[in-house]
């Protein structure tokens, strides 16, 4: 069966759709042991985060579409969702999931995180046992290529991330960050990327909130600010000049009304909100409120693409590597077609030998001197092996096939000339 890919990304679907999609926790193994049910699926992996779900899967297009009526019925999705999905198939598939590993179809170019993740969607497989040997030597394959990619090109200088692009946006919105208070939800790699960069521009105030208090601690003692944890995130609303949040919450973290509230309290005067999380952890209303500037991580794409004009560059040697290791990926499955086809050859060819071996044997007995069964033992093998090609030939001849005649002389090594 060939790999097809079904999926939607930050290219095909804005953060409003992709939310609906994602799957975190014991979600994942529920979900790939459900595709792996489906008739014609053999093996899968499941990539969720905040900017794509995509299914890796062996399958033909009968599968590929089962898999798509079940992720419908299993989100309960509007059929008109199926307008930001795509699907890959064979070596467009392999290509797209080398792009993604190097970080080459990510928001911000060339970001390392999502290997990371891939690798994590690659062990949840392994543990869900719905990774074979195909899919499973082209994860090892992709890891290996995006090791090269990093390694000999630029592709990861000139950081440009996420979280420094919420920070920057937020110095275009204040003239300084000295005499203002950010709140940030959430104590991940994100938030903890946000807070040292806030730190860096002198923040007069940081607040950590997030559900592990004790991680929020640990986060905000580094960096000289205060923890609290999200049932608190109500009082300190109104104090926030910056909002910025990352959770992994399925539902908002910060309601309509608390925003509502929180600005009467600062008397209308503005906040400014980035939701980095997807599903978001601000309820969308909030954005509609006029003293509320809130951003969504959809938002801060036109701030990355900004930043990251130097590793543009990189990115062409980038995929002119990846080419080479497409091709070079693509050759090894196709070597693997002709595996059957030798195997039976090298098989029918025993028996022949097989044969003419205990023919030439009842000769010796019988007193043929060692000379005569051997001629008659190569003899032998000489015109059983060549018959059948013989007789294909002649009939090739017969047919005017050219190029099965060609291909003769080439599978046999002799001159074409």
């Amino acid at each position: 069966m060939p790999l097809q890919i079904l999926g939607l990304n930050h290219n095909t679907a804005p953060v409003e759709i992709r939310e609906q999609v994602v799957f975190a926790g014991d979600e994942v193994p529920r979900a790939l042991q459900d595709l792996v049910q489906l008739d014609g699926v053999d093996e899968a992996v499941l990539l969720s985060t905040c900017n794509r779900t995509e299914f890796y899967v062996m399958t033909n297009d009968g599968g590929r579409e089962q898999l798509k009526s079940w992720l419908q019925d299993d989100r309960k999705l509007d059929p008109s969702f199926s307008e930001s999905m795509f699907t890959l198939q064979d070596e467009d598939a392999i290509r797209h999931i080398f792009r993604v590993a190097c970080g080459l179809d990510s928001m911000v170019l060339g970001e390392p995180q999502i290997l990371g993740q891939i690798k994590d969607a690659f062990r949840q497989a392994q543990q869900a046992k719905t990774l074979g040997h195909r899919l499973s030597l082209l994860m090892q394959h992709t890891f290996g290529v995006a090791k090269k990619i990093r390694t000999d090109t630029e592709i990861g200088a000139s950081p440009v991330s996420v979280a420094s692009a919420a920070v920057n946006l937020a110095n275009q919105f204040f003239a300084g960050f000295t005499k203002h208070t950010a709140l940030l939800v959430g104590a991940g790699v994100t938030i903890e990327l946000v807070a040292k960069h806030l730190a860096k521009k002198n923040i007069g105030r940081l607040f950590v909130a997030n559900r592990s208090v004790e991680r929020a601690q640990e986060l905000a003692g580094r960096l000289g600010g205060f923890a609290l944890p999200l049932s608190e995130i109500e009082g300190t609303l109104p104090e926030a000049d910056i909002l910025i949040t990352s959770t992994a919450a399925t539902e908002p973290v910060i309601t309509l009304e608390q925003m509502q509230a929180a600005i009467k309290a600062r008397k209308h005067k503005p906040i400014f909100a980035v939701d980095i999380a997807v599903p978001r952890d601000i309820e969308a209303g909030a954005g509609e409120l006029s003293d509320v500037y809130l951003y969504s991580i959809d938002d801060l794409d036109k701030v990355i693409q900004e930043g990251q004009g130097s590793r543009e560059a990189a990115a062409v040697e980038a995929s002119r590597l990846l080419d080479e290791e497409i091709r070079r990926y693509a050759g090894i499955e196709r070597s693997k077609e002709v595996v059957p086809v030798i195997a039976a050859i090298r098989e029918q060819s025993q028996h022949v030998c097989d044969d003419v071996n205990a023919q030439a044997r009842r000769r010796l007995a019988r007193g043929e001197s060692a000379d005569d069964a051997i001629a008659f033992a190569t003899a032998s093998l000489m015109k059983k092996i060549l018959h059948k090609p013989s007789v294909t030939l002649r009939k090739a001849g017969e047919a005017s096939d050219q190029e099965l005649i060609d291909a003769a002389r080439k599978l046999f090594g002799l001159d074409t000339d």
